[in-house]
Formats: structure tokens, sequence, C-alpha cells
């Protein structure tokens, strides 16, 4: 640029207009800023070359420079322009600002008139045509993307159950067989596999394997009344030792000072899993692979089929009165505790008011799962926290038919805007246990930011 310059000084002391532009440049940054002046010196470099060819001869080394000189400038346009696309992230306390929401899609543009350009007709004349937008309300919206997006094939969903339902009986059989004297009761799936809940895929669901414990050396202490204290984490505790001493009971041989560890019987499951049991012999009757989960800390079996991949989680249970404990994988304190399993509850009330007010609370929490499903921040949004969601809008007395779905989706989606401000999603059957507990304080930041400006449009959820 300095070379293009030197060799152009000559014409700039005769030439007024080429003063004048040069002026121009100078102040520019001062009152466009940086990136207006760029795309402002680029635009009048044309104008000053178009002057200088008109009143001197061509010249080669020129010709070089003013190349160099336009790649530079590019290059400088370029790099403004991408710095400016970065746009600052909505903080987390901005989240829950109140904001017009409408059950209605917004009205389609007026149609513009056609171009009268000859270039543009000739490119459209050649150019495909693109489709007629469609003005779809939101109600029509999320039943179109049910239809697509969400609902699962009977013939797929039924393959799914009966891989599980084989695994589940081959499991059991063995757990029989290589531990006659430990009383385990009858391995059930439970999932919404299994409860007409499931969207997207039938790619994974759980089986239950229930211990059968003495109800008088055993007992089930609330967590509120735990070193923890934390209500969503109980302990099982070993009673009557005075009476009935350690080896009367065969879950014995998995106690950790006093209490039954659910971390020991997930250790020596997992011991069975992966190094006992054949699963490629069994896999080979069932028509598919089987294999379990060596890096995975939950007990995981994964499944191959022709025509379809299924995940299957085995979580030990046990279970008293109202009261169904998972052993889960837990760290530090939690490592020995049992987890609170809501699952059956949860489906089961769905079903109750939707059958006492013909709703479509279900149908509601299959949209929002596959939702989920498909979008990468709100992953983490499981099927209990969206079923807990559901349940507590339905405490509030609105219209659940179906005429109603979109306005219920909003209102749930607002709903966990709002839990997810205050970090906590109170359990539906029990107030004192924080659903979110286990999210990151990012995952809650992402999750909220994205509900946030699905709250304005809602059908970017739906893309």
């Amino acid at each position: 640029m300095a070379e293009l310059s030197q060799k152009r000084g000559k014409h700039r002391d005769d030439d007024p207009l080429s003063s004048a532009v040069d002026f121009l440049l100078a102040n520019a940054r001062l009152v466009l800023g940086v990136g207006g002046a760029a795309i402002l010196g680029i635009a009048t470099l044309a104008v000053k070359r178009l002057i200088d060819r008109a009143t001197s001869p061509p010249d080669k080394d020129d010709v070089k420079a003013e190349q160099k000189s336009i790649e530079e400038s590019w290059q400088e346009l370029s790099l403004l322009k991408t710095s400016t696309r970065l746009q600052p992230k909505q903080r987390r306390e901005d989240l829950s600002q109140p904001q017009p929401s409408s059950a209605q899609a917004p009205p389609c543009a007026p149609e513009s008139e056609p171009s009268r350009d000859p270039a543009a007709m000739t490119i459209s004349k050649f150019s495909p045509s693109p489709p007629t937008p469609l003005c779809l309300t939101l109600q029509e919206r999320l039943l179109t993307y049910y239809q697509n997006h969400v609902v699962v094939s009977e013939s797929e969903i039924a393959l799914a159950k009966q891989l599980a339902g084989d695994i589940a009986h081959e499991l059991q059989n063995y757990l029989r067989n290589k531990f006659p004297e430990l009383p385990f009761g009858n391995i059930s799936p439970s999932s919404t596999l299994h409860d007409g809940l499931e969207a997207v895929a039938a790619d994974h669901t759980c089986l239950l394997v229930p211990l059968v414990l003495e109800p008088n050396l055993w007992s089930f202490i609330p967590g509120e009344d735990t070193i923890v204290n934390d209500p969503y984490y109980w302990v099982i505790r070993r009673t009557q030792l005075d009476y009935f001493p350690r080896g009367n009971s065969p879950w014995d041989r998995f106690m950790v000072g006093g209490y039954l560890s659910s971390n020991v019987l997930l250790g020596a499951l997992r011991k069975v899993l992966v190094g006992s049991i054949n699963w490629p012999a069994i896999g080979s009757m069932l028509d598919c692979l089987i294999r379990p989960g060596v890096v995975s800390e939950e007990l995981l079996l994964e499944v191959q089929h022709d025509h379809l991949e299924l995940s299957i989680l085995i979580f030990p249970t046990a279970q008293r009165e109202d009261q169904a404990l998972l052993a889960k994988p837990q760290e530090g304190m939690l490592e020995n505790l049992w987890q609170r399993d809501f699952y059956q509850a949860e489906v089961s009330k769905l079903q109750e008011l939707d059958n006492a007010d013909s709703g479509v609370r279900r149908l509601c929490l299959q949209l929002l799962q596959g939702i989920c499903r498909h979008h990468p921040s709100l992953s983490r949004l499981s099927v209990s926290h969206l079923a807990q969601a559901i349940l507590h809008l339905s405490e509030t007395g609105t219209d659940w038919a179906e005429e109603s779905l979109a306005d219920r989706f909003q209102q749930v989606i607002i709903e966990l805007i709002g839990y997810l401000e205050e970090g906590s999603l109170p359990c539906y059957f029990n107030q004192h246990i924080n659903l979110f507990s286990s999210l990151q304080e990012e995952e809650i930041d992402d999750m909220g930011f994205a509900l946030y400006n699905a709250v304005m449009a809602p059908e970017l959820l739906l893309t």
C-alpha cells in the first residue's frame, strides 16, 4: 500500500477530488469506527483507481501493487466482520423477565412484489421456487412435531420390549443359579418404553432387580435422620444384631458399618455382569449382540439388533410400602446410600389426572421428551424433571383439554425457567427434595437460556 501511495503521489496534488477522498478516509475512523472505516476505504479505493487510470497510463508495477492492496483490504474486512458476529450470552438473572407469549404462530409476511430486474428474473427462471410458507398455529405445530419426530412405531416398541424381557429372564435365571442363597425378586422393566410414554426412539429401558429383605432385620431410615440430612437419600440399617447376629441374613455380606451398602452390592453385580455371564451365547440365542458396559459406572448392557440399538440400565431396588429405593453409583458420603425413586408414582399420578379430566398431560410429557432429546442444551432434563413440572402445574387447576395443549406447553416451559433460575425443583411428593441437586450451575444456565429464548418463539424448539 505504501509503494502504491508513493507512485500515485504526483496525481494527488493536482486532483482536488483525490484530495477530498483522502480527507474523508483520514477522518472516517473517528466518525464510523474501525469497521465502518475499513468498508468505506475499500469502496472509495475503487473510485480512486478509476480517477488514476483516467489520468495516467497503466503501469505493471502499479497493477501488482493494486492487486496486493486489494487482497490485504479484503483480509482485513473479513477479520472485522468475523469479530462482529460474537453475541454476548444472556445472564442467568435475566431469565425470568416477563415476555409476552401466545399460542398462535406469528402471521405470515405478505408476499413481496416480484423483482423486475432482468438478472433476478433470469435467476428465478432457472432456480427452484421456494415452498409456500404455511401459517400454522402453535397447536398445529406441536401436533405435527409429535407425529413426525416423537411417535415411535409399534413394531419398534414391541421389538425393544421383547429383547428387554428376554434379557431380564436370562439374568433372572443366572442370578438364581449363581446365588441361590440370595432371595432376589422377579426382575421387571421400568421405563417409558413399557408405560406408553416412549419418545423419538425405543432405545433405552431399565431393569429393576428387587431384593427380598427380612422385615424384622432391616429398617428403612429417611435421609433427614442421617448424617447426610438429605431426604433424597435413605439408608437401610441392620436391626436386632443382639438377637440375630451377622450372618442370619443372606444380605449381611453387603453390610458396611451396620448398613446395607448400595456400593458394595453394585460392585458384586458388576463383576457378575462383566466377567461371569456368557453374553455372546445369550445374544446369539436372541439374534442380537449384547455387550456389558465396562467403562460406565452404572450396570449397563448395550444391545445391538438388526433393527435397533437398545441400552439397558440395571438397578438393584429395595421397596417397603410406598418407599422405593434404588442402588445408584454415588460419590463421597452418598456412596453407601439408596436413592428414592419416584418414577412409578409420577407415571401413576399423570395417568390418574388424565383419566379424571381427559387431559393431555402424558402427551405434553412426550412432546417435551422429544424436544429435550433433540436439543443439546436440554438433554439433562430427565423424564422425572419434566413429569414433576407438569404435576406442579396441574395443581393450579388449569385446563388440560387437548385444545389447550399449546397453552399448557408454554406454561410448562415458563415454570421450568422459574425452577432453573432458583436452582431448585421441589419434588411433587416431598417438597424438601430438590430434583435439580445433581445438576451443575453451568448446565442450569444453559438450559434456562435455551428455554428463555423459546418463550418468545416456541417454534424454535420444534425445528
